[in-house]
């Protein structure tokens, strides 16, 4: 999935190719937190009850980041599908995960570089984000997430 055309902004293609990695990553991450049966800490927050609610919560979130772009940029919706629900999730996820990765590909090839930049809009969640900050955000999403499904699989291996 590396061949991706070019990009009028090359910062938005770099961006979409860490995306991707880093979601592949999370992925494996999740699995393997999966087969080492990881018990997630106790919290209030909704997306973090379960390690299914936890993969549902970072593939939502790059669903929506995309979205939020396309609808800021005024571009065509990008027509990613939701995630699948919570009892089908982990059988789907790597399916799921294919169609979000390639609709990612598709919306800002022909965006021009000084649209990323300048302007600040306001997220889903209220903090301002230019699209370039947006992007970066929609990198690091799964990084945080991957880090810390590591260190809950690092530190259930030391209690054994």
């Amino acid at each position: 999935m590396k061949n991706l055309p070019a990009y009028n902004y090359k910062g938005a293609r770099s961006l979409t190719l860490l995306h991707e990695d880093h979601m592949k990553s999370f992925l494996r991450a999740w699995e393997k937190a999966k087969t080492a049966n990881i018990k997630l800490p106790e919290t209030e927050d909704e997306d973090y009850q379960s390690l299914e609610t936890i993969l549902f919560h970072v593939l939502r979130a790059s669903m929506r980041y995309m979205v939020w772009i396309c609808s800021k940029l005024n571009l065509s919706d990008p027509q990613i599908d939701p995630p699948p629900p919570l009892s089908e999730i982990q059988l789907k996820s790597g399916e799921y995960l294919k169609h979000l990765l390639k609709r990612w590909r598709l919306p800002l090839v022909d965006v021009p570089e000084d649209l990323f930049f300048g302007t600040s809009y306001k997220s889903n969640w209220g903090d301002e984000f230019c699209i370039d900050a947006m992007l970066e955000h929609a990198v690091m999403h799964p990084i945080r997430h991957e880090f810390q499904l590591k260190n809950l699989i690092k530190t259930a291996k030391s209690k054994t």
